[in-house]
């Protein structure tokens, strides 16, 4: 009875353990233990351009949190580019999911490294296939399973605060834009010119 009791308990945690898998980790169940900051190359207000504007990044554990609370399995972070919720009305491709395996809410990673509690800095440049959009910056905690164990966020709860906006690179310079004017005009002027000596020919 008791081998039978035995394998009833493994088969259960086995059994919890693909569900935690196959469903990911709830949101609403990780400790926000971590204090971030993202401050943008240009003033506040201003749009970062893609491929040019930068952000300096600063994280460190909270000093509010647990004594003791990252040495048990913090050992890595994730920090994303997420959408403000500005950005995702009507877009359901990046809307806000409970379940992180389904959120879509963070799909632009910036830097993933080591676990450390304090002191850590970053500067990245925004990448060119950013759309355009407003965002803020999360970090999240991995332990040593890969899963998401904690985070922090740049912004408040109601994603409201610190929130920038960012403008994509179209691929298109502005000396490219006078030369497709300057050719359209040449073609236009061409076509006249060949309709007025065809239609003097013409009389002649």
């Amino acid at each position: 009875m008791e081998i039978h009791q035995s394998s009833l308990v493994i088969s259960l945690i086995l059994l919890s353990g693909l569900v935690a898998t196959c469903y990911g980790v709830p949101f609403t169940s990780l400790n926000k233990t971590i204090g971030i900051t993202a401050t943008p190359s240009i003033p506040s207000g201003q749009v970062l351009k893609g491929g040019e504007s930068t952000l300096t990044i600063s994280w460190s554990l909270n000093a509010t949190s647990s004594v003791g609370i990252d040495t048990s399995d913090y050992r890595t972070v994730e920090i994303k580019l997420c959408y403000a919720p500005i950005s995702q009305k009507d877009r359901g491709w990046r809307r806000t999911e409970e379940e992180l395996q389904k959120d879509k809410t963070c799909q632009h990673k910036i830097v993933e490294r080591p676990y450390n509690p304090s002191n850590n800095m970053y500067t990245a440049t925004i990448k060119k296939d950013v759309p355009s959009a407003t965002y803020f910056v999360r970090l999240y905690v991995h332990n040593s399973h890969e899963e998401v164990v904690a985070f922090g966020d740049t912004t408040d709860a109601m994603k409201m605060t610190n929130l920038f906006e960012v403008v994509a690179v179209t691929g298109r310079s502005i000396g490219l834009d006078i030369a497709s004017v300057c050719f359209s005009a040449f073609s236009i002027i061409s076509m006249l010119g060949f309709f007025i000596l065809e239609k003097r020919r013409a009389k002649t």
